[in-house]
């Protein structure tokens, strides 16, 4: 027997997520995976130094106690309201797995199809985080992807219902707030709309609020079928070690605990984040920096013909003039500068361009010139 004939006909079938490229080439200016270009705080730094130690050997706390003890204090809740996850994008699996039964397994009637079926639907606004897609793929489960609007907006619950493609009872929605990659922020207002209409759970993913006017967290502890998942990654510089969280309902959260790995965070990892709780002053300054740079990149491509979003996360969506997006991709990276394109039909004339220091943010302005 082949090997290929040993593997699930689901996984054979399966279109991975593609991740930003990992640069190979020395003095590249990388734009294209919304790293933050600044580094941790020194407090952080010097706390997990001093934290490799013999405890190496040992387990880390298996429910990150610690870390949810001083997320609840931030957020006003409790720690049973919260998990802490290998970054956020875990929590987003652990959603599906929890939320939304397989297309086939349902227990539940069937209208026309097994597709009909809302418990074993996965929903999303597209464009938005293509890694919802690939979850709900792993899990067997149905997709329904519903446009944003033409300016990436988010619309609105009459016209959703108008236009017949959202379906209000799915099992698991995912709106991505501020959007991804878009860049769009959402009025916690709207949002609110659309939680109180929605029937199975939602999950607001806002792994960019920290550059954003607002943020939704107050939904997650309002409804008990909302979360709100967040990361270390994108605005406190710790992706290399992988935290995120979720907050929520009770019980929602419980659920979520019975299906996770037993130690799914690193122990260096919880104690990273729980450092970097404890010098937001910093992290809040670089935001800040961040945001600055944002508006000045933003008004410099406008200038040289470029189509700029609004933006309100460490990145900006531009659509380039004279060649084509795809083509510029190139062009740039020939300058050592990455950025990232994607092959999608919404999104496939723009470029997605992450906010670095303002000395790349300036190297990439100069590239821009050049190749104009």
């Amino acid at each position: 027997m082949k090997p290929s004939q040993l593997i699930r006909p689901l996984v054979r079938d399966l279109h991975a997520y593609v991740p930003g490229e990992q640069p190979k080439i020395a003095g590249l200016i990388k734009l294209n995976t919304n790293e933050n270009p600044y580094p941790p705080s020194p407090r952080v730094l010097a706390t997990v130094r001093a934290a490799v130690d013999a405890r190496l050997r040992l387990y880390p706390n298996p429910t990150a106690h610690l870390l949810r003890e001083k997320l609840a204090k931030l957020h006003g809740c409790a720690p049973e309201n919260i998990i802490v996850a290998n970054g956020s994008d875990e929590v987003l699996a652990l959603a599906v797995r929890g939320f939304v039964e397989p297309v086939g397994t349902a227990r539940c009637a069937v209208r026309s199809s097994q597709r009909d079926d809302p418990t074993t639907v996965v929903q999303y606004l597209a464009p938005s985080y293509s890694l919802y897609a690939v979850l709900a793929d792993i899990h067997g489960a149905a997709k329904n992807a519903v446009p944003l609007k033409p300016d990436f907006g988010l619309p609105g619950v009459a016209e959703l219902r108008r236009g017949k493609r959202w379906n209000f009872a799915a099992a698991l929605t995912f709106v991505t707030t501020p959007n991804a990659p878009g860049g769009r922020g959402y009025q916690t207002a709207e949002l609110e709309k659309l939680c109180h209409a929605q029937k199975g759970v939602v999950v607001l993913d806002e792994a960019y609020v920290d550059f954003a006017n607002e943020n939704a967290l107050r939904l997650a502890l309002k409804f008990p079928h909302v979360l709100v998942t967040r990361t270390f990654s994108k605005a406190y510089s710790l992706c290399f070690q992988r935290v995120g969280y979720g907050v929520g309902h009770s019980e929602l959260i419980a659920a979520l605990h019975k299906i996770r790995d037993s130690y799914n965070v690193n122990g260096l990892g919880q104690i990273a984040a729980a450092a970097t709780l404890e010098d937001l002053k910093y992290y809040r300054a670089n935001f800040k920096k961040i945001i600055m740079t944002r508006e000045w990149l933003s008004r410099e491509l406008t200038k040289l013909g470029f189509r700029v979003l609004p933006s309100q996360t460490n990145f900006i969506l531009v659509g380039p003039p004279r060649f084509p997006a795809k083509d510029w991709l190139q062009k740039l990276r020939d300058k050592k500068i990455l950025v990232r394109w994607f092959n999608a039909p919404e999104v496939r004339d723009y470029l997605r361009v992450t906010i670095g220091t303002p000395v790349e943010a300036a190297a990439l302005v100069k590239a821009v010139r050049g190749i104009l």
